[in-house]
């Protein structure tokens, strides 16, 4: 009798957790439908819910608000739990950048790999021109040393000749040798060919990157601006 009464209990709790996930999944669409009626280009935006009652998170690309149940108001700004001391906001930000970068893919980036161990990676946006990118150029053999494996995207904010030199350096036979003289303020060979310059940008505009140098760590986090190798080599072995 207690088995049968037992097995009851777990048949009405699995039924009723099925029906709130299916009436929570249909809330979502609902609310999704209502964002898009009022704004059409938030038809790729993501909803999900947030640890407080009524309030929705909306992301699409590298951009977090948040949504009231109602869609009447829309909240541009982070969202702190003071229990756990973590910027919410900044962990889905990070989701989406993570997101973004693995649908570029490694492929379409200009990569400098560790002899040895790839301990971690690093996503950096990057100006040929920009001389805080270059600084952190100049230290590429202490990432490598460090374990840290370098992806470079570019992101030529400085006018049409940091374009086209980007391109440049896409099509040049070696692509890593022909940044390190262009980075170094050499002059390159101008090349064409087809390149992912222009995708790029459009990740980097949609990521809200707004200079450079800016790093994306494997969690997602950005840094903006230069960190030196030690100093990033030391963040990463306190995150162990």
């Amino acid at each position: 009798m207690m088995n049968l009464l037992m097995k009851l209990a777990l048949s009405v709790a699995l039924l009723l957790s099925g029906t709130a996930i299916a009436g929570e999944a249909e809330d979502l669409k609902a609310l999704k439908d209502a964002l898009v009626t009022q704004l059409p280009a938030a038809k790729n935006a993501i909803i999900k819910t947030t640890p407080v009652a009524g309030l929705y998170e909306v992301s699409d690309g590298g951009q977090v608000m948040y949504m009231t149940k109602d869609t009447r108001y829309i909240i541009n700004g982070d969202l702190f739990d003071l229990k756990t001391h973590k910027n919410l906001t900044e962990t889905a930000r990070g989701g989406e950048r993570t997101k973004e970068l693995n649908k570029l893919g490694e492929s379409n980036m200009l990569v400098y790999k560790p002899k040895g161990e790839t301990k971690h990676t690093i996503t950096v946006f990057t100006d040929i021109y920009c001389p805080y990118c270059r600084k952190l150029h100049d230290e590429m053999d202490q990432y490598l040393a460090a374990g840290i494996k370098v992806r470079y995207v570019f992101l030529p904010f400085k006018g049409e000749k940091s374009f086209n030199d980007s391109v440049s350096v896409w099509c040049a036979k070696d692509r890593n040798k022909a940044l390190d003289d262009a980075k170094a303020g050499k002059t390159i060979e101008a090349k064409t060919c087809v390149n992912p310059i222009a995708q790029h940008q459009a990740v980097g505009m949609k990521l809200g990157v707004n200079g450079t140098p800016a790093i994306v760590l494997e969690s997602g986090e950005l840094l903006p601006g230069y960190v030196p190798a030690d100093k990033l080599a030391a963040q990463f072995a306190a995150m162990k």
